[in-house]
């Protein structure tokens, strides 16, 4: 161990695998050298992954390249393929559709926001559907999709995508990254956990295999149960339940008949929702409900009887409270993926809640004094997060027009939280959309959900008026032209993916 300062962070202790665990321990064996900061990670073997959902969303790109992983090798070692975004079906009304892309609608036009040129041309009825705007939209309904390339102005520089991808073998593949970078691997279950007299910080782990593991500062990736940051600590739990009634999910993988569409679906049912999610070797399905209105067995046979092929294994069964510890930080320990708190997968925020603490922990990577002023921080910024997704995922049960069933009346009628309806106000009386404090969901994601569920704006922004309508109409039309002769160029999804693994055709693409 190479000379650090007395008060230096010299040994973090894991507890959890996991895409949580891997994913913090991987980044901690990149940034901190092993001669520097000892990492050791507790993994029990008995404890399957709960991994609810395969989907990213675009921000994974990020964690990825700090890690300096190649993507074509990702690409393969997790059987991934992209994803330009999520088509919604049945939400507002039984047989509707819309698509929340990646990227943006148009271009802004003289400093406005081009949704406010298409609300104008929109409110004459000569208009598109903002769906037509949209290259990513366009290219997923398409199955096509690209790497961005260095082309000027045009949309295809700035395709914006995620990932589909098999989540245990992106831990696996994160996993070897890690070990190979000097972070300890136990296979071992914590059975007691010893706090200090003085402060009630925690001490030491003791291990089934009678190992005592003694750190400075302690990662509880141990999932929903918290066993540090909640069965040691007693850090308590703020319920959403009752905005975000859905609790459970059966989860079960089948074989791929519909092809490679870059895009997750998540298509309503009764009493809740179902996902589909293709990777190269299978498709994720699952159906996410509220155990009030629907009970297990239903579940389990309306997933059955809506995959798209033979299954590939049993149902996997979940079941959660939605909310968040109400401190994700406390003590020497820090809450990390399920353990700091859940919220359903809908928007797959799960892996991005995971990065963002990961961030926030670098950011404010912590001595052995604790300053109490690092913590408080980390866990207003983590709240905050955590409420901004939440009220964006409410958005999609209350604005609805179905009342088919209790579920969706509950859903329709349930009283929302101010700052959702804040937002729903501004966006009705004049068309406005804010980030608020550089929130995960951007002006578009915003505008994507409202629009498809029904939220119409009565004004679009005054100053729109400076052109002419006739201007504006050439102008969108050209918009549209420009993205439909950018879609045609593209190659088809399957294809991409194919020549990723075939010859540098990828890296060609990407400029």
């Amino acid at each position: 161990m190479q000379q650090t300062a007395p008060k230096a962070i010299q040994h973090i202790a894991i507890v959890g695998g996991g895409s949580a665990g891997w994913m913090t321990a991987a980044t901690l064996a990149k940034v901190l050298p092993k001669e520097f900061c000892k990492v050791t990670l507790i993994e029990s073997p008995q404890i399957k992954t709960v991994s609810v959902g395969e989907a990213s969303i675009p921000q994974i790109q990020l964690f990825n390249r700090i890690l300096e992983i190649d993507e074509n090798e990702f690409l393969q070692r997790t059987k991934a393929t992209f994803k330009l975004g999520i088509e919604f079906h049945n939400f507002a009304r039984e047989g509707d559709c819309y698509f929340h892309p990646f990227g943006s609608y148009g271009t802004n036009m003289d400093a406005l926001p081009f949704h406010h040129f298409w609300l104008k041309q929109s409110q004459t009825g000569n208009t598109l559907d903002i769906e037509n705007y949209s290259l990513a939209a366009l290219a997923a309904r398409q199955n096509k999709f690209q790497r961005p390339t260095n082309s000027g102005n045009s949309p295809l520089s700035s395709i914006n995508y995620a990932f589909h991808f098999d989540a245990k073998l992106y831990a696996d593949f994160l996993q070897d990254y890690a070990v190979k970078r000097g972070v300890q691997h136990i296979e071992a279950n914590v059975t007691n956990v010893s706090l200090k007299a003085d402060n009630g910080f925690i001490d030491s782990l003791f291990l089934n295999d009678g190992q005592k593991i003694t750190a400075d500062l302690y990662i509880d990736c141990s999932g929903f149960k918290g066993l540090l940051i909640e069965q040691v600590l007693k850090t308590g739990f703020e319920d959403w339940s009752h905005y975000l009634p859905c609790d459970s999910a059966v989860a079960l993988a089948c074989k791929n008949t519909l092809g490679l569409t870059p895009y997750t679906q998540a298509i309503a049912h009764q009493s809740g929702w179902r996902w589909r999610i293709p990777l190269q070797h299978r498709v994720g399905n699952g159906l996410v409900y509220a155990s009030e209105f629907m009970q297990h067995q239903q579940a389990s046979k309306l997933l059955q009887e809506e995959i798209e092929g033979q299954a590939l294994a049993d149902i996997n069964s979940l079941k959660w409270t939605t909310g968040m510890r109400n401190k994700s930080w406390n003590k020497n320990c820090i809450a990390i993926g399920l353990s700091a708190g859940f919220l359903e997968p809908m928007e797959s925020t799960g892996l991005h809640l995971i990065q963002s603490a990961i961030a926030k922990l670098m950011t404010l990577f912590p001595t052995k004094e604790f300053a109490q002023c690092d913590i408080d921080s980390y866990n207003a910024q983590t709240r905050k997060e955590f409420v901004n997704i939440r009220d964006f995922l409410i958005l999609h049960y209350k604005a609805t027009e179905r009342e088919d069933s209790e579920f969706w009346r509950y859903c329709k009628n349930m009283q929302v939280p101010d700052s959702l309806h804040e937002k729903l106000t501004m966006y009705q009386e004049t068309g406005r959309i804010f980030r608020q404090d550089n929130e995960l969901f951007n002006e578009t994601s915003w505008l994507a959900v409202m629009h498809g569920q029904g939220i119409k704006a009565n004004r679009y922004h005054p100053l729109v008026d400076r052109l002419e309508p006739s201007e504006i109409s050439r102008r969108l039309q050209h918009i549209e032209d420009v993205i439909k002769r950018s879609v045609a160029t593209m190659p088809d999804h399957s294809h991409f993916i194919n020549q990723c693994f075939s010859n540098n055709f990828c890296d060609i693409q990407s400029g």
